[in-house]
């Protein structure tokens, strides 16, 4: 059985409370997962939350409407979360130029912190067109939605950071040159004030500029009850999971698996639903998988699984960067680690592994296993539970784990099963909602 101390990291929380999470890390956490998705590309969330922000405050908007800004500019290109989407972001035109705009909104609006902020990224592509671009398709369009429009454009405008100040002018007046058509003219205008200051565009390039977001912002720390905390791990397993029909249940899969091994080996309820959170978020750090690897239809290569070997490091990197969340960081990030130390990336053993992370990698592995793949169809579970008693003889899962596994393989295996087809229902339900508004 766990210690209920130190659960919640710093004394902010207990078991029978609410996680204290910072909003600001949060967003940021999940801004620099999708970065992992094209590095060409690390730090754009961040430049547009920086002009956009600075924008709204020489705009005197109100705080509440700032922090907005702040975090749309953030997770504005949520949506672009397919490789090819991604890659088109940069593009100077798109096929469809509001449908990744779209596609935030819908994973963002349930997620009460969250529902204004949607909105501002739902209309975020919307042009100005002479007016006209005040509603779209009868609902008005918020003007933080017209900022993010314009610090995006001026974000992917800026081709070589380095030489930013040799660039100021020129993109200042492409800027200009659509002003009214796609841009709001008080926007422009207020842009343009901005960009005669070198330290505006010396800031938004600056490899600093997560440090001066932070300073900029004032930290909202959003006390969350263990079901919202779940909604919040969902959330960030939405945009992982959404990228491909092959992952779109796996975290889910794992998740349920891991919250009944949990409870099994006489863990709290509590408990368990914090390991059920460290499921939603055991492969975040996916998104820097490219899709062609996870969607291959064969084995990896040697160079393949050298790149699959990296999430659980980027998983855990993004998550140490919030508050309170240290040990479902642990759990969830520590699920390839093996207790003769032949795991990875961290190489930990026996005793480093904590009884969390233990669950995690027999709950990962089953899943795995038992699921469907792009290269092989999913195993019996006997099978599987075969394939697990050699890695406990390999000294790689722990014996203890495996055994409760085995004891009650029907029940863990019909509860991920119900996770899975909950997951894919989800799934399938947000893809008809995208299609409906595209």
């Amino acid at each position: 059985m766990l210690d209920a101390e130190g659960l919640w990291d710093k004394g902010t929380g207990d078991l029978t409370g609410k996680p204290r999470i910072p909003l600001f890390e949060t967003v940021v956490g999940l801004s620099n997962a999708m970065d992992l998705v094209n590095p060409g590309l690390v730090d754009h969330h961040k430049r547009v939350a920086y002009i956009a922000l600075s924008i709204g405050a020489e705009m005197g908007l109100s705080y509440g409407e700032q922090t907005n800004l702040l975090w749309a500019g953030l997770l504005h290109d949520s949506g672009a979360i397919s490789l090819k989407e991604r890659r088109g972001v940069s593009a100077s035109t798109q096929l469809n130029p509001e449908k990744h705009a779209r596609l935030g909104y819908l994973l963002f609006k349930d997620f009460k912190p969250f529902s204004e902020v949607a909105t501002l990224i739902r209309y975020h592509r919307t042009p100005w067109n002479e007016g006209a671009g005040a509603e779209a398709n009868g609902n008005g369009v918020p003007t933080g939605s017209h900022i993010l429009h314009l610090a995006d454009r001026v974000a992917v405008l800026l081709r070589d950071q380095k030489k930013v100040l040799y660039q100021a002018e020129g993109v200042t007046k492409e800027i200009a040159t659509q002003s009214r058509d796609l841009f709001v003219p008080e926007i422009v205008q207020v842009f343009e004030s901005l960009a005669a200051k070198e330290y505006f565009w010396l800031d938004a390039t600056s490899p600093a500029i997560g440090s001066i977001l932070e300073r900029r912002s004032v930290s909202v720390i959003v006390e969350l009850d263990m079901t919202q905390l779940i909604d919040l791990a969902k959330l960030f397993c939405q945009v992982i999971d959404f990228r491909s029909r092959f992952t779109s249940t796996h975290s889910s899969g794992v998740a349920t698996t891991a919250e009944k091994l949990f409870a099994l080996v006489g863990c709290s309820e509590t408990e368990a639903a914090m390991m059920r959170a460290a499921g939603y978020l055991h492969d975040l750090g996916k998104l820097a998988v490219p899709l062609d690897i996870l969607e291959k239809p064969a084995g990896l290569t040697t160079e393949e699984f050298k790149i699959m070997k990296t999430h659980p490091f980027h998983t855990y990197r993004i998550l140490e960067t919030i508050d309170n969340l240290h040990t479902i960081n642990e759990w969830a990030s520590l699920h390839h680690e093996r207790l003769d130390g032949s795991g990875y990336p961290f190489h930990y053993r026996s005793d480093a592994i904590t009884l969390g992370a233990r669950i995690m990698s027999a709950a990962d592995h089953f899943a795995a296993m038992t699921e469907n793949r792009p290269y092989r169809p999913g195993m019996p579970a006997s099978r599987v539970l075969q394939i697990m008693q050699e890695e406990v003889e390999a000294r790689c899962l722990d014996p203890d784990i495996v055994s409760a596994l085995a004891r009650h393989s029907d029940e863990v295996n019909e509860v991920r099963v119900a996770g899975q087809t909950a997951a894919y229902a989800e799934y399938q339900e947000l893809s008809r909602q995208f299609d409906a508004i595209c």
